[in-house]
Formats: structure tokens, sequence, C-alpha cells
């Protein structure tokens, strides 16, 4: 699909009953296909998997990805995804709702955060502004920042994070989010995620997370294993730095993602 290559069959019958769900949320500009090698693992292990572009801050379409509201409405996004899987998807009776998880890397992964019950600050938050003249950064100098209570959904039960845009300063911030959680942070982070951020974040959460660091990454190693069309079309999304392999390192977390989830959803 475009550069990426995936390993699936379009249109494949749905096999089994009471199946679990696991949705996936993109980060910054990202796209639906930007995991697409643990949504096949998690896929051929028995769950569901189901993936979108936000709306406004997706690869082809930025309309809001320089705008606070882009923040508001990612968590929304992904309780609207939820609610056709369960309500009007073809496959909607095979889904059984007490058994359904959550991956999402970056501003993915924030948007993980708010599902789970994290309410941000984002005027306190240690996140940079790149570019003052960016909108965003117009609205934290100006504290003109969303009021409205953001969503949350307790029908996620374990989420997995990938170096998540950390909004939340304080454990007041995250004081709700119990649901079991693997959070993985790269060494040196990017894109707005400070490297000290993610290890902050794993000290603060209420309920003890499961911690990786990954030594020698950076932030988008994240993204699957990058097609040779890809890595010339993006460079800066695919090429890690001299000596980390993100092929081997994605066999050890696509595996480490299937058990976490294995262990908190498939074997309830």
């Amino acid at each position: 699909m475009g550069p990426f290559v995936l390993k699936g069959r379009r249109d494949c019958p749905v096999v089994g009953e009471t199946l679990p769900l696991v949705v996936i949320s993109h980060g910054h500009g990202g796209s639906f296909l930007g995991h697409h090698d643990l949504a096949e693992t998690l896929a051929d292990a028995g769950f569901i998997v189901a993936a979108i572009n936000h709306p406004g801050d997706t690869f082809s379409d930025m309309s809001h990805g320089a705008e606070l509201s882009s923040f508001v409405e990612r968590p929304t996004d992904i309780k609207r995804l939820i609610d056709y899987m369960l309500g009007a998807a073809p496959d909607a009776a095979r889904i059984d709702p007490q058994r359904i998880g959550f991956f999402g890397f970056s501003r993915g992964g924030y948007t993980g955060l708010v599902l789970a019950g994290g309410n941000p600050d984002f005027l306190n938050a240690n996140v940079p502004c790149p570019d003052p003249a960016l909108p965003i950064c117009q609205q934290l100098r100006n504290k003109d920042v969303p009021t409205q209570p953001l969503t949350h959904d307790p029908r996620i039960k374990v989420f997995v994070l990938a170096d998540p845009l950390n909004e939340f300063p304080a454990p007041g911030n995250l004081t709700n989010v119990k649901a079991p959680m693997q959070l993985w942070a790269s060494e040196f982070g990017g894109d707005g995620v400070l490297p000290e951020t993610t290890p902050a974040l794993a000290n603060m959460l209420p309920q003890k997370p499961e911690f990786h660091l990954v030594s020698g990454a950076a932030h988008f190693a994240f993204l699957a294993p990058c097609s040779a069309a890809l890595t010339q079309d993006a460079p800066q999304l695919c090429v890690d730095a001299k000596g980390f392999d993100r092929v081997a390192f994605h066999k050890q977390l696509d595996e480490r993602v299937l058990e976490f989830f294995t262990a908190h959803i498939l074997a309830h």
C-alpha cells in the first residue's frame, strides 16, 4: 500500500468468536500503517486489530496537527473507533467487549494516557515548542488551553505505550490511570519527546508499569522497519543511528507486546 509492504490478505474472513480487540493510535502526522508489523503479529495470534488515521493530524491531513485541538480530538477518535468496532463493524459480534487493548506511539501514547484516565496539563508539561510561530506555541504562550474534560474510555483494559508525548507533569495528572501498562522509551527521544520524560512518567504512574528502555534508539525506531521506497521518501523516519538494528529490535518489540497483551487480555 503506497510505500508500505504489508504481510496479509485483503478481505480475509475472520475466524473465531469472543475475540480480543487492540486499537492503534499513530504519532503526529503518522498513519494507520505505521505499526503494521505489530498489527500483523497480533492478528496472527488471534487478535482483531483496528488502526485509523487521526483526522487533522495524519500524513494526508495536517489541518489540526499544529493546534491543541488535535490533543482534544485524538482520544475521541479512538472512542469512536471502539464504538464502531463493537457496533456497526461487520465482525462486531465476534469481538469480546471485555477484552480491549490499546497501542499508541508518541502523540498516540499521549492519547492512550488520556483514555486510561489521565488529565493533561499543557501549560506545565516538559514538552519543547519547536517553532514559536506555530499555532500550538502561540496558544500555550497565551494560556489558551482546552477547558473541556477530555475523553476517557474504561472499556480499554490494557495499554502499551511507546515514547508517549508526556503532557502529564505531576502525579496528580495520572491519579486515575490504573490499568496494566507496558511502557517503552527510546534512549534519545525526538519529535518533542525528551529522553527523560518517559522514565519520569514511569515513576509517576500510580501502578508500576512494565518498563523498557531501548538503548541506541531514537524516537522513530518504534515505527515499523521501512521498505526501500519509504526509506528513500522519508529517511528521517527510517534511518537509525549506526549500529542500531530496527528489524531485530522490532522482532523483540512485537514479541514482548504480544506477550503483554496475551497475559492481560487473552488469558482472561
